[in-house]
């Protein structure tokens, strides 16, 4: 089944060919990433306040989602928050994630990944 994906960065794209025209593709770990960010939620993308830390600090913390490499950060980044809500995607997250060596491709490739993934879980409930 194929549609248009209209998104705000002036691309209207197949979303069932994205990334197979432009040969923007996603090695293994950053698919591994992809799939990980859905369980995260937006406040994984925040700085933890200083009553969290103190909390934290008082009954043990809880793990930290953010991964070390720089450019899967922008890729878990982007993940999250297009697991959360596939309309919309902050400038600045998409400004980091292109700065990190990704291209608009690679954004829709995952976006019609995470579109497909969303769409088959909703058939089978």
């Amino acid at each position: 089944m194929a549609y248009l994906a209209f998104d705000a960065f002036g691309a209207v794209q197949n979303a069932a060919t994205a990334g197979r025209e432009t040969g923007a593709r996603l090695s293994p770990l950053e698919w591994a990433v992809v799939v990980l960010a859905r369980r995260d939620t937006p406040a994984s993308l925040r700085e933890p306040g200083r009553l969290s830390v103190a909390l934290g600090n008082l009954f043990g913390r809880r793990p930290n989602p953010r991964l070390a490499d720089p450019r899967l950060e922008a890729l878990r980044r982007l993940a999250v928050l297009t697991w959360q809500d596939r309309n919309t995607v902050p400038e600045r997250e998409m400004a980091d994630f292109l700065a990190a060596g990704f291209t608009t491709g690679h954004y829709h490739t995952m976006l019609a990944s995470i579109r497909m993934a969303t769409f088959n879980k909703a058939q089978r409930a």
